[in-house]
């Protein structure tokens, strides 16, 4: 894979938050996301994390009664019944490992979300888990804390990205024809200086 190539899959690789509910998310294709997770960084090589891959459709139900869902969409309940995700996978970090994760499990997290597109999948990290409700239904043991749960399945949406706008909004939102809008920083506004050669 060239340069090119990887930065079109990163700017390919949006969230996703509504799904073709009726295309079922593989239980080889969950265990090779997670089985990507083996090769990226953790501090100190400690590898804290686990996981929990679900696609059995009861409890892939119980599991999404415990997500919240775009927080900046006023009105939006989240994926409709048509529109849920076909699997997840839940990432835990292991205490009896280590009492902290450092930024582990976002490093693996993107590595999933980046799988999942090259897989044709899309897919939404999602933070805002009722943690003892999930531990609860899915019998996940006391020893695991439920850092963050990543949604899979066909998309069922189209995302765009669109530049922040000069009142500095960052709100994604959807728009007359029901795309959704992201917007984001430009190269110019994050670069907060620089000691680099003059190109010539």
């Amino acid at each position: 894979m060239n340069f090119h190539d990887f930065d079109r899959l990163v700017k390919e690789t949006r969230t996703v938050r509504r799904f073709r509910s009726e295309m079922k998310v593989e239980t080889k294709i969950l265990h090779d996301l997670i089985d990507l997770t083996r090769f990226t960084p953790s501090s100190k090589n400690m590898q804290p994390l686990k996981y929990v891959p679900v696609n059995e459709p009861n409890a892939c139900e119980q599991l999404f009664s415990c997500l919240s869902w775009a927080k900046a969409l006023k009105g939006w309940q989240g994926p409709s019944e048509s529109e849920r995700p076909g699997g997840y996978i839940i990432i835990l970090g292991d205490t009896e490992v280590r009492s902290s994760f450092s930024c582990d499990h976002g490093i693996t997290a993107m590595t999933m979300h980046l799988g999942a597109r090259a897989s044709g999948l899309g897919s939404c990290i999602i933070a805002s888990i009722d943690r003892k409700k999930a531990a609860m239904l899915l019998d996940i043991a006391s020893r695991y804390d439920i850092l963050l749960v990543l949604a899979l399945g066909a998309p069922g949406e189209e995302v765009r990205i669109v530049p922040l706008p000069e009142n500095g909004d960052i709100d994604y939102f959807r728009d007359e024809n029901d795309v959704h809008c992201v917007l984001k920083r430009s190269l110019d506004d994050i670069i907060v200086k620089e000691f680099t050669l003059i190109q010539g």
